[in-house]
Parts: structure tokens; C-alpha cells; sequence
């Protein structure tokens, strides 16, 4: 695969600081003992030493193959293998031995399955639930093919928060993430949102793709309009020549104007800016929702 664009290349607010700390070390030590995949280092995310060090993680659970090949993602396409009975209690494990208070837990996407999934991250939520019972968690879903029954087994679970991304604005979804839908993305977060109105719902986008001011500007109005609470808003960085390039960098003030506008949409909490990704921070950003 081809090097991503040089980081010499990159405004200087994009260049993210990156420090080895004993925290690191150990997380790192923990996922390779647990045999656990994280999205962070799957999808080459830019905060990685920030959360990393502050002992935080995004799980990525169903394995490391993904059923889609999104322009954006650096997770590996391919056949993936059958899901691992054990992984959710080595999550659980994990997030036990680091005392975690918030535990964000994320998949690839998982077409072959009838469930997309669905049942795997339930047997995860509930197996944190034993093992740390007062750390909250957060999933970030993929769209498990619209079925409504899939969502449902996701929510019976209880998480405390529901994120599913959007991703980008209408007219961009089919060269962004091909299999993905607009119009699907949305009813799952009405759907979420009017199946259990006590579980916060969140999504993200990804600026820089080409998309014009009106279209972020009607994604943010379409997003709030199914009850969504919780917004990310980041700059999108391709992870190799082979995935689509960066149309443009937006400025730090530019991703404080979309926060402080959806913040006028209704939303609970926005965090937007250059290098917010869907998890970053999540413990904060669900704060304002559950208090």
C-alpha cells in the first residue's frame, strides 16, 4: 500500500504529538497478551499517543478483516474469520485490568453475519458489565444492514451510549463508504433513539472530502432531526495514496463555527476540530448526555 501524504505536507495543527509512556507501554502489553484488536492502531488513528497514554483504547471487536472497503478506512477488506466465542470476556478482561470508567467498543463490519454482528456486541456489553460493572460504555455500530431487529438486540444490552457515523454529507456516501447509505444511517439513529430514548445517541463526520458548506450544513439539520445528541466533527486524513485524497484542510476556527451552529441545532454536545476522531474523548463528550 502506498505511504499516506508526508506529514511535512499537513498544517501544523494536524500534527499530532506522539510520546512513549510506561501507560502506553503497558496498553500496548495488554492488547497483544489479550490478543485484542483496537481501532486505534486498525485504522491508523492520529490520537493514538494521546489516548493511548492516558490508558484509554477503542476496542474493535468481530475481528480485523472488514466486509467493506470504504475509501476512507484503513481497516484491512477482506473474508473475515468466524467470530471468537471468547473475545468479548478478553474486552472485558481488558478493561478491567486498566480500571476503566468509559470503555468505548467498535467492529468491522460484518455482512456475512445474519446479525451483522449485532449479538457479538451484545455478549461484549454484558460480559464489561460482570467483570467492571461501573464502567460505562459506549458502541460504535456499523449499520448492521438496516435491520431493526439487530439494533434491538444491540440496545436490550444497555449500553449507556449508541454511536453509529454518518461519515459525510449526502452526496458524497457512495464514493466514501460504498455499501453505506444515507438515508440507512439516519433511520438507525431515529430508530436507536425512539426504541430507547434513555440511551443517548451519536454520530460523526469527517470534513475535507469535497463537501460543500450547505450539504454540512443540511447533514447537521437531518442528523438532529432523528434525535441525535452527540456530534463529532474532524478533518479527514487518507491513510494511503489509494484512498481518496484530502480535498482541503479546514482551519481550527472553521470546525469551531460547524460546533458552535449545531450547537444551535439542539445538540447536547459537539466536539469539533482537526483531529477529533468518533471516539476521542468520548467519556467527556457523553458527560453532557448522561450527566
Amino acid at each position: 500500500m502506498s505511504q499516506p501524504e508526508p506529514r511535512a505536507d499537513r498544517p501544523a495543527w494536524l500534527r499530532a504529538r506522539y510520546r512513549q509512556t510506561p501507560e502506553l507501554d503497558g496498553l500496548l502489553a495488554l492488547v497483544r497478551d489479550e490478543r485484542l484488536n483496537t481501532v486505534c492502531r486498525s485504522a491508523a488513528c492520529p490520537n493514538i499517543g494521546e489516548c493511548w497514554s492516558r490508558g484509554t483504547a477503542t476496542f474493535m471487536i468481530g475481528g480485523n478483516r472488514c466486509t467493506r472497503a470504504c475509501g476512507f478506512c484503513d481497516v484491512a477488506t477482506g473474508r473475515p474469520d468466524a467470530l471468537d466465542a471468547d473475545e468479548p470476556d478478553r474486552v472485558a478482561k481488558a478493561v478491567a485490568r486498566l480500571g476503566l470508567r468509559f470503555a468505548v467498543v467498535t467492529s468491522v463490519a460484518r455482512d456475512d453475519l445474519d446479525d451483522g454482528g449485532a449479538s457479538h456486541f451484545a455478549r461484549t456489553i454484558e460480559a464489561i458489565r460482570a467483570r467492571a460493572p461501573s464502567c460505562r460504555i459506549e458502541v460504535l455500530i456499523p449499520d448492521l444492514k438496516g435491520s431493526i431487529e439487530a439494533l434491538g438486540v444491540v440496545l436490550a444490552a444497555s449500553p449507556d451510549v449508541l454511536n453509529h457515523n454518518l461519515e459525510t454529507v449526502e452526496r458524497l456516501q457512495h464514493s466514501v463508504r460504498k455499501a453505506g447509505r444515507y438515508d440507512r444511517s439516519l433511520a438507525l439513529l431515529a430508530n436507536a433513539a425512539r426504541l430507547r430514548t434513555d440511551i443517548p445517541t451519536k454520530t460523526g463526520l469527517m470534513l475535507g472530502l469535497g463537501e460543500r458548506e450547505a450539504e454540512i450544513r443540511q447533514a447537521l439539520v437531518d442528523i438532529r432531526a432523528q434525535g441525535c445528541r452527540l456530534l463529532t466533527i474532524g478533518q479527514y486524513l487518507a491513510p494511503s495514496a489509494e484512498h481518496l485524497p484530502v480535498a482541503r484542510w479546514v482551519t481550527p476556527d472553521e470546525f469551531d463555527a460547524w460546533a458552535r451552529e449545531a450547537r444551535g441545532l439542539g445538540f447536547a454536545e459537539v466536539f469539533s476540530g482537526p483531529l477529533v476522531r468518533s471516539s476521542y474523548r468520548a467519556e467527556q463528550l457523553a458527560a453532557a448526555a448522561l450527566g
